[in-house]
């Protein structure tokens, strides 16, 4: 799936909108389960924008719906292929909504979202708004965020002109959602393939034009 600047951030803006409308509050958790990098950026800037609490979960049912409980989440947003195991995870919980990329069962699709009309969006403090659950249960807030991004930036210096290959599965989640969002704010292509093999990472870096690589140990480095 390919997105450019100007598709992200029309989708976030809408999608951020689109949620206000069906009753999202700020401060609140959402978590999100999916499977594919594009979907996770998507869904958490769009959360973040619209005041709430983004949460990725790597782990499995039974664990989810622990954390949706132990969240207090109202909200789940998630993938077709995962959205079977999403709505298990919800009945226990306080989840009134789950969002999905794509048509599924007993869920709402992000793309109606987009369809609804605006309302404005709420007004952000960046140094106390709550904007993303880590693994260990901190809270960051959207400083926090680019307080981080700041210093993984520091060896890198990431560019407009730059091609960055994002090598790490997705369940690194805070790691990706810091590395990605540095990646947008500065302007730089983002190719997002995990477990590549050596061979197939030479290929990719040609293909593409690589510049800079966040390799599967937590390296990042410039080619």
């Amino acid at each position: 799936m390919v997105y450019g600047y100007r598709r992200l951030a029309a989708e976030v803006t809408r999608g951020a909108s689109g949620l206000v409308r069906r009753g999202a509050r700020r401060r609140q958790v959402a978590g999100i389960h999916v499977d594919s990098a594009v979907a996770q950026t998507l869904a958490v800037h769009t959360v973040i924008a619209a005041g709430g609490v983004a949460a990725p979960i790597t782990s499995g049912c039974e664990e989810m719906a622990d954390l949706l409980a132990e969240w207090d989440a109202r909200l789940l947003i998630t993938t077709p292929r995962l959205a079977d195991a999403s709505l298990r995870a919800v009945e226990d919980s306080r989840v009134r909504q789950v969002i999905a990329f794509g048509q599924a069962r007993d869920t709402v699709d992000f793309a109606d979202l987009l369809l609804l009309e605006p309302v404005p969006l709420p007004f952000l403090d960046p140094a106390v708004q709550p904007a993303l659950l880590i693994d260990d249960g901190g809270v960051l807030t959207h400083h926090d965020l680019i307080t981080r991004m700041n210093t993984l930036d520091e060896g890198v210096e990431l560019g407009k002109s730059d091609v960055l290959l994002v090598t790490w599965p997705l369940r690194c989640s805070l790691a990706m959602t810091t590395l990605i969002g540095l990646a947008l704010m500065r302007g730089s292509l983002v190719v997002v393939a995990p477990g590549l093999s050596p061979a197939e990472l030479s290929a990719t870096i040609h293909d593409f034009g690589v510049t800079v690589v966040a390799l599967s140990d937590g390296a990042i480095q410039r080619v």
